[in-house]
């Protein structure tokens, strides 16, 4: 327990003071005009205020992600606090202001298009395929999973109900609609709601924690390998597991679609920064809750950790759903109330993710494309082929394509940081807050898919040496072009 307050209580102070620092490094000027004044378009640009850009920035981001994540990272062990803690504030939280912060000093410009600017044109043409491909990928995974899962709480598959294509076209239809429609009709009016719904369910999670039987894992234990299942290690297995919560770089591409709407570059570290640490706070609150209450049921034996996994697996299926220990939780500490918020966390959430998804795939197609959104005929014309590309991919097994989601997702932080970097340089601000960051998500993601079993499975030793012969070749790439930049 003492880990878990503790952990707690740094992520709250030292994120304030970190984003104090950071903030400096872009010097937002209050009276400068934003792209929702500069570039109102009543649909994507229009300004909102600002404790609503901040809701929806977290549901954005959020999802399910710090949920499911850190359910799944605290198999590990308790690292995934330190992982936590560490990752939000000088990671991801960073990650996200910054690169927000850019998009809103560049008219809102989407994350292809940034990362064309500082890293240059054949960037721009992979960072436009990778967001668009991963985008479509997220889009379409949630409406397969909510789909199924409203089918088998509403209805045996025989019945009209509990017909899994039903539930598919009933979410695409939403989907096409909060992807065309202007931002403040739908979005703008269900997310503050669903965003006020997830922190209301973390709070409950956290009275669980305080109050409920079991017992949380301490730091004596952080630093071996407690997944009973995984032959990853736990570095970097865990950075990989927690992305929403630690660094995401999904997160990037949802962020221009909020800069486009703040009235003012001052509560850009309130809604960027503050968003992700919110989301920091609510996975470390999901871990802990998971494990606790591991270790206080009786149905099966073992470790926490065995008991989890036995939980998240139904005590034997070779899949791990993490919608069954929120269920589980939710109904146990809270009762009748924690019911619905099950629903909401498993249902409600991943629909949240994926709209906005498609909503970004529309905005950075229109973005290299040059094609003005100001008619709904535009909108509907770029959105269709996304939408068709989805349909098919929903049909398709997605089990192995699901295990690199985790990897894409990472590697995308890695072009961000890098980008920021060089934003930074350029600036003649302090860029080794954000290049250190960069070197560790490179090696993180290069050994990762050397060491996975959907990589290259290679030995561990091997795999960290590889990932060290990358960091060193970014190291030369980044001071070469450094000491070229200067000279010019």
């Amino acid at each position: 327990m003492y880990t878990f307050i503790i952990s707690l209580i740094v992520l709250l102070v030292a994120s304030y003071a970190y984003g104090k620092l950071i903030e400096r490094f872009v010097h937002p000027d209050a009276h400068r005009k934003t792209p929702c004044y500069t570039c109102q378009d009543g649909v994507d640009f229009i300004p909102m205020p600002t404790w609503k850009v901040y809701l929806i920035q977290f549901l954005n981001i959020a999802g399910t992600g710090p949920i499911f994540g850190a359910i799944q990272g605290i198999l590990f062990g308790p690292a995934a606090y330190f992982w936590i803690v560490l990752g939000c504030i000088f990671g991801g939280a960073v990650h996200d202001y910054l690169s927000a912060m850019i998009s809103l000093q560049r008219n809102g410009a989407s994350l292809p298009e940034i990362v064309g600017d500082e890293l240059g044109h054949t960037a721009r043409i992979i960072m436009r395929i990778f967001a668009l491909i991963l985008m479509i990928l997220v889009g379409a995974v949630f409406v397969t999973t909510p789909a199924g899962l409203l089918a088998s709480m509403f209805g045996n598959p025989d019945s009209i109900a509990g017909s899994s294509l039903l539930w598919m076209l009933i979410i695409i239809v939403y989907y096409i609609f909060a992807t065309i429609l202007p931002i403040d009709k739908l979005i703008g009016r269900i997310y503050p709601l669903f965003g006020v719904a997830l922190l209301v369910m973390a709070i409950g999670m956290l009275g669980g924690v305080l109050c409920y039987g079991g017992e949380l894992p301490e730091i004596t234990s952080a630093f071996s390998n407690h997944h009973p299942s995984s032959s990853i290690p736990i570095f970097p297995g865990l950075c990989i597991t927690i992305a929403c919560g630690a660094v995401s770089g999904f997160h990037a591409t949802q962020s221009p679609m909020m800069a486009r709407c703040l009235k003012n570059e001052t509560k850009g570290r309130l809604v960027f920064y503050g968003a992700m640490i919110t989301e920091g706070v609510v996975a470390l609150i999901w871990a802990a809750a998971a494990i606790k209450f591991a270790d206080s049921i009786t149905d099966y034996e073992g470790t926490p950790y065995q008991k989890l996994w036995a939980l998240m697996t139904h005590g034997g299926t070779s899949n791990p759903n993490p919608a069954l220990v929120v269920n589980a939780i939710c109904q146990s500490w809270l009762g009748t109330a924690g019911a619905i918020l099950a629903i909401l966390g498993v249902v409600a959430a991943p629909i949240t993710s994926g709209d906005t998804a498609f909503r970004c795939a529309r905005l950075i197609s229109a973005d290299f494309l040059r094609i003005r959104q100001d008619k709904v005929l535009k909108r509907l014309l770029l959105s269709l082929p996304i939408f068709a590309i989805a349909i098919v991919l929903m049909f398709v097994k997605f089990d192995v394509l699901w295990r690199y989601f985790a990897w894409f997702n990472q590697t995308l932080s890695v072009f961000t940081f890098w980008t920021i970097t060089v934003y930074l340089a350029k600036k003649k601000q302090p860029y080794i807050f954000t290049l250190l960051p960069a070197l560790f998500m490179t090696y993180v993601c290069t050994t990762y898919i050397f060491v996975a079993p959907e990589g290259f499975t290679l030995e561990q030793g091997l795999s960290y040496l590889i990932g060290g012969i990358c960091i060193g070749i970014a190291i030369v790439w980044f001071f070469r072009w450094k000491r070229r930049a200067v000279r010019q």
